[in-house]
């Protein structure tokens, strides 16, 4: 089945052949013709399905079809997601689906000031994209009304547990109509998810793609065996042989990205991160960069990269192995998205050799090894454009890097 054979407007066909969309993926397919019944839907698929264009196909024809005969200004449809990027990001598919329909939309977050968002709320529209924060801050301000919502959408569930917003997502219905539709997205299930998504949503279509192996068919993904303090020659030598490439690696903290940052900037290999201690200005310019190409190279924590959809990104490198294993899978579903293949690997240190087998339980099996010859091994490091030789040096640099970080986490 094509888009082409769905019951959509002329205006919304048009902006999926714009899109580049042809045929709906599995939870598309799936998802599409319950949400367009009205019935409560709860999802469970991996990233990178095309999870977001499920539910804003069906939600923008069904208000297109509703705005012909309500004259109210008020909120419709409300998105809640975990992250001021995913927030963008779905802002903007439902934007691009919704060109020309006369649906509106428009995000909210934290992180910047809140006068122009108040002022884009006042002026109505009918989808709203918001982090927790920010959305209860203009909604006990009487900025947001909730009074009309008739679709609540919760995506990337999981992540929004993970970062303690089940009790924000608690208050938020006690402010919402009873009678509405509920639709439910997260990347895992689990007893506690189980739990949330069956206290919101009433009799739900439960679909679920979770195929044997939970790594895209997209990408190929490997390990190496790297010592910690060696990595930073690896990374060094992955990126100079790939000179054209599109690079995303992720670390465990912000501290180690902006050190892993510096270690490629004495190679003078150009990198800038993405972490929680970016202002939000900065944050967004950094991403635009990557997502036009202008930057190559993005170091990033799991916070900040989970669920951000990144063109071409021919690389993913897990620089430091994840604290959850589930993030993996998150981790290297930057790459591969669509129709496009990609790769992912992995740096795995002595010391990380337990998380590499808590990993592979996870997925099922084990991933595939890449052997280095121990001449190969020290060349890299003998041919490292790094100058400095002396460790107390790197460290005083390393100390240096971080206490701008370390300053910002005391004062909270």
């Amino acid at each position: 089945m094509k888009f082409e054979d769905y019951q959509l407007s002329g205006e919304i066909k048009a902006n999926l052949v714009e899109a580049g969309f042809v045929r709906p993926t599995d939870i598309q397919f799936k998802a599409i013709p319950p949400i367009f019944k009205g019935e409560d839907v709860l999802a469970i698929a991996q990233t990178g399905t095309g999870k977001t264009a499920a539910f804003a196909i069906p939600v923008i024809q069904l208000l297109q079809e509703k705005k012909k005969t309500k004259l109210k200004k008020n909120i419709k449809c409300i998105v809640m997601v975990p992250t001021r990027e995913l927030a963008l990001q779905i802002s903007t598919v439902f934007n691009q689906l919704g060109r020309n329909t006369g649906i509106k939309t428009f995000c909210v977050f934290g992180g910047i000031e809140q006068d122009q968002q108040i002022a884009q709320l006042q002026s109505g529209l009918d989808v709203l994209i918001a982090t927790p924060g920010r959305m209860f801050d203009l909604v006990s301000q009487g900025f947001i009304k909730l009074d009309d919502i008739e679709v609540l959408i919760l995506d990337e569930a999981d992540h929004m547990l993970d970062l303690g917003f089940i009790k924000d997502i608690r208050d938020l219905i006690r402010f919402l109509p009873k009678k509405r539709q509920t639709l439910f997205f997260s990347a895992t299930i689990d007893a506690e998810i189980k739990k949330l998504a069956y206290s919101l949503v009433d009799n739900p279509i439960r679909i679920q793609i979770s195929p044997k192996d939970p790594v895209s068919k997209n990408v190929d993904h490997s390990v190496v065996y790297i010592e910690m303090d060696d990595k930073r020659f690896f990374l060094e030598r992955l990126i100079k042989e790939n000179p054209d490439s599109k690079i995303l690696i992720f670390v465990r903290t912000k501290v180690r990205a902006e050190r892993v940052c510096d270690a490629m900037g004495r190679v003078d290999i150009e990198a800038k991160t993405l972490h929680g201690d970016k202002d939000q200005k900065e944050r967004l310019y950094v991403l635009k960069q990557f997502k036009e190409g202008s930057l190559r190279i993005l170091i990033a924590t799991d916070v900040s990269a989970r669920g951000i959809d990144i063109p071409d990104v021919e690389y993913v490198v897990n620089y430091d192995l994840p604290d959850k294993v589930e993030n993996y899978v998150h981790r290297i579903g930057r790459t591969g998205r669509g129709i496009k293949r990609g790769s992912a690997i992995s740096f795995c240190s002595t010391d990380e050799k337990e998380i590499l087998d808590e990993i592979e339980t996870y997925l099922g099996k084990e991933i595939k090894v890449v052997k280095i010859k121990k001449s190969e091994y020290q060349d890299t490091i003998d041919f490292s454009g790094e100058t400095i030789s002396d460790w107390k040096t790197l460290m005083k640099t390393a100390e240096s890097a971080a206490k701008p970080y370390q300053k910002k986490r005391k004062k909270r």
